[in-house]
């Protein structure tokens, strides 16, 4: 009898080009070598305790199981009233606003919601590196238009001509990730202009919307009504309260976008862990951690640039974020990714190349830190990079 053949399916991979993030390479050669990780974009610190005490005491009132899929109703009046607060615009707290398990869900939910196979999804490089994946894994075609090299400030001759019948959406990220740039309120409406002529939306990365230095005010999309129509904005609570792992975001659009949102994310995720929106709503009660936040991170930037002058690093701006990017051509001839590598080996500080957000690998001599640390962890890293 001949024995029976079996044949293996071929896997064929969807993102056959992909390899490791370079945010998992860099933090695993920090981990390896002892460096200091500037690297990841995240605290090392802890969160506020009262917000540990409100989800434990969640937790311990047997909050934990389902909550509605779009969020308990209690956080999402928190963020209706203080986007109201903020930036003068309602979103209704049952039909607008919507609770994520953070912001990448958010941006990718997004996504999934509005762009069909073939439509094109414009993206402002460098940028995050999940938001083409997300346009792929949609169907969608990623349409990159760079920043203006140097300065990364919108280039609106290159969105406009990059507009086409086929854009669906355009991605973008204010406080900028990995730049440390904000849109002024000038390109905002110049943005808003030209969208109206089209049949866009506008997906909205506001994550590190409370990280907005020298008194200047975070221009968020809900600010501008006819862009606001047509947009989705995200935000992180991670980022706002140092709880990243914590995995918890929203989403707020318009009742007809949201409706769209939701019918993918209750088949996506569903909903997000009980007890923290619980936590999340209570501590919300109190807005100063959030309205101090950007003082807090505005001394922390102040301190590492403060240090980093006296190396021979160049450092660019940063308006906001937790990020500090700096030009290394007075340092070294290498690129930027074999810069990092030889940072984190021989110095014995990690950090990102600017290149990594670029789908091209463009090399500007740029690498980026994250000063979202310990005081501590911040003079250690800048008592090694004053060899530089």
């Amino acid at each position: 009898m001949a024995p029976e053949t079996h044949q293996t399916p071929e896997l064929g991979s969807k993102f056959p080009h992909m390899g490791t993030t370079i945010f998992t390479v860099m933090s695993a050669l920090a981990a390896e070598t002892g460096a200091v990780n500037l690297g990841q974009g995240f605290p090392d610190f802890a969160c506020d305790p009262r917000l540990i005490e409100h989800v434990t005491a969640a937790m311990q009132e047997g909050l934990n199981q389902y909550p509605p899929m779009a969020g308990i109703g209690p956080l999402r009046e928190a963020i209706s009233a203080k986007i109201q607060t903020l930036h003068g615009r309602h979103y209704s707290a049952a039909d607008e606003i919507t609770v994520t398990a953070g912001a990448t869900q958010g941006i990718l939910t997004a996504i999934l919601a509005i762009v069909r196979p073939g439509d094109e999804v414009m993206v402002l490089e460098p940028c995050y590196d999940s938001y083409v994946p997300n346009i792929e894994l949609a169907g969608g075609v990623a349409v990159r238009v760079p920043l203006t090299p140097g300065s990364f400030r919108p280039d609106f001759d290159a969105i406009a001509k990059a507009l086409s019948p086929k854009t669906r959406a355009l991605l973008i990220n204010s406080p900028h990730n990995p730049s440390a740039t904000i849109w002024t309120p000038a390109e905002m409406l110049q943005l808003q202009a030209l969208l109206n002529k089209t049949n866009a939306f506008l997906i909205s990365d506001e994550v590190y919307e409370h990280m907005v230095f020298e008194g200047q005010t975070h221009q968020s999309v809900a600010r501008f009504p006819d862009l606001a129509a047509r947009s989705f904005i995200i935000s992180s609570f991670g980022k706002t309260y140092h709880v990243t792992g914590w995995k918890v975001g929203f989403v707020a659009a318009p009742a007809a976008l949201s409706a769209e949102f939701r019918k993918v994310h209750q088949f996506n995720v569903f909903t997000v862990n009980t007890p923290m929106q619980h936590g999340l709503a209570r501590f919300m009660a109190d807005p100063h951690p959030y309205l101090e936040l950007h003082a807090f991170y505005q001394r922390k930037r102040d301190l590492f640039r403060a240090g980093l002058k006296n190396t021979r690093l160049k450092l660019l701006p940063c308006e906001g974020s937790y990020f500090q990017s700096v030009d290394i051509s007075a340092v070294s001839d290498l690129s930027e990714a074999d810069f990092c590598r030889w940072l984190t080996r021989e110095i014995g500080v990690a950090a990102i190349p600017m290149s990594a957000f670029y789908s091209n690998g463009f090399d500007q001599h740029i690498v980026r830190f994250c000063f979202a640390k310990k005081d501590d962890t911040l003079h250690k890293a800048l008592e090694r990079l004053a060899s530089l």
